[in-house]
């Protein structure tokens, strides 16, 4: 039964938006779900916005009435970021889907929310520029912000944190506020761009971008290379990372996931070992150099199988197949359902990190396939597991508690990709200590009714 204090908002949103607000259960399925199995949970109406204007009326709406509000994207998230579980409305920026300028000179652009990666580097095709950021998923650039998103280019070009310049906010009580500038540096006051990067959703809702763009490099050659062990691989890609080579890309694919990769993508005729999966950029010398240098390195650790692609059909095959590496391990389980998690870790830390991982993944008689970002200490476990057998699930969840811990006990962090949503918060104060405090004190400044995706990140009631 919907509240008397939502159906009045929803009725003053109908005024305002007309069609644009939805309370189909179709549409509201659509936004009570993300990309991973977590519990859904529906909001009471969608609404779509075409303008900030629009925002701040529908936040200045729900904020009278009292009702929470979740910030929509595509709903690529992983860890229950924009599924509504305290109801709601669920504000869709799918409408607000312009590239507002691009300033080729200055290496930026300003764009809407909505504006999806592929979007932008489409728009940005003949001006020889690109954004690097690339998390798998065509995801919005507004969520991408909001989650601080980073992804396979993360080792040269940075995650959302550093490639967010100033944002265009819409906090909860209506009030619109910029942050940050076009300029490269600023000494002037608090930084609250990047107080919103990363704030899921939970103090404001993004409206504008400015993000920073590269040039796209004369010469790219991608790789692939196979390990008989993991620390092998690991152990490769510390050394290139102290010798100070320059890798745009470095992927780690352990033998169930390149098991998992051969039966959903029988043509890559890859062995079921542990693999780097690699890219370079620069100009045609340097890519030479930096390629012989790499091979030098992982041949003292007993690589086999290189397999270098210079033609962007070849390298785009084996990035799509690096991105499909979720449906590739449900390859490996038909039927099964994937609960996945990730952490991270100092990288000389990585390979006794994964080694421990994997002690735990063989104890709890569960498949689970890893991939990882070597480059920055990051990876990912996709744990496939049967839904309806709660033996599973409760061992499944045990796992992903016991990858959060171990990774802590490596001076890392429950999560370096993912994002905290809902899923993770129950280690946010293990992980913080009182620095978590501060946190909801912020939380309760900005956001004093808990209206903004209330129970992610910071649960303040």
């Amino acid at each position: 039964m919907t509240s008397q204090p939502v159906q009045a908002a929803i009725a003053e949103l109908s005024d305002l938006l007309g069609d644009r607000l939805s309370t189909g259960l179709s549409v509201r399925e659509i936004h009570g779900r993300d990309e991973a199995y977590s519990p859904q949970a529906l909001p009471d109406a969608v609404v779509f916005p075409d303008s900030t204007d629009e925002v701040s009326q529908i936040m200045r709406i729900c904020s009278r009435h009292k009702v929470p509000v979740v910030p929509f994207g595509v709903g690529t998230s992983l860890e229950g970021h924009v599924i509504p579980i305290r109801g709601g409305i669920s504000v869709d920026t799918s409408r607000m889907n312009r590239v507002l300028e691009i300033h080729e000179s200055d290496l930026d652009a300003v764009v809407q929310p909505g504006v999806t990666r592929v979007q932008l580097n489409e728009d940005l095709r003949a001006t020889g520029l690109m954004f690097t950021v690339d998390p798998g998923a065509n995801a919005t650039l507004g969520g991408m912000a909001a989650t601080r998103a980073s992804g396979t280019n993360t080792v040269r070009y940075g995650t959302m944190r550093d490639n967010v310049l100033g944002l265009e906010v819409v906090l909860p009580d209506g009030t619109v506020i910029e942050t940050g500038t076009r300029a490269r540096k600023s000494s002037a006051g608090y930084d609250l761009t990047h107080l919103f990067v990363g704030s899921e959703g939970t103090l404001g809702i993004i409206t504008r971008l400015t993000v920073r763009l590269y040039g796209q490099p004369e010469s790219i050659l991608a790789a692939t290379c196979a390990f008989e062990t993991i620390g092998d691989a690991v152990d490769t890609v510390i050394l290139a990372i102290q010798m100070g080579l320059p890798m745009a890309r470095i992927e780690l694919l352990d033998e169930l996931q390149m098991k998992g990769m051969a039966i959903y993508n029988p043509d890559l005729g890859l062995p079921e070992k542990p693999h780097l999966f690699l890219e370079f950029h620069g100009t045609e010398a340097g890519v030479q150099e930096q390629v012989a240098s790499f091979q030098a390195l992982a041949d003292e650790h007993g690589a086999s199988g290189f397999d270098w692609a210079t033609r962007a059909e070849d390298r785009n095959r084996l990035w799509d197949a690096r991105h499909n590496a979720y449906y590739a391990g449900r390859a490996l389980r038909k039927g099964a359902e994937g609960i996945v998690t990730d952490c991270c870790v100092p990288i000389s830390a990585l390979a006794d990190c994964i080694a421990r991982t994997k002690e735990r993944i063989a104890q709890s008689g569960l498949l689970a396939p890893l991939v990882g970002h070597v480059g920055d200490g990051n990876f990912h476990l996709l744990i496939l597991v049967d839904p309806d057998n709660a033996d599973e699930m409760t061992r499944a969840r045990a796992l992903t508690s016991d990858v959060n811990r171990i990774a802590l006990s490596f001076g890392g962090t429950v999560t370096g990709e993912h994002g905290v949503g809902s899923g993770k918060v129950k280690y946010m104060a293990e992980e913080h200590g009182a620095a978590y405090a501060l946190m909801a004190r912020l939380k309760t400044a900005i956001d004093p009714d808990n209206l903004m995706n209330p129970g992610k990140v910071v649960d303040i009631n």
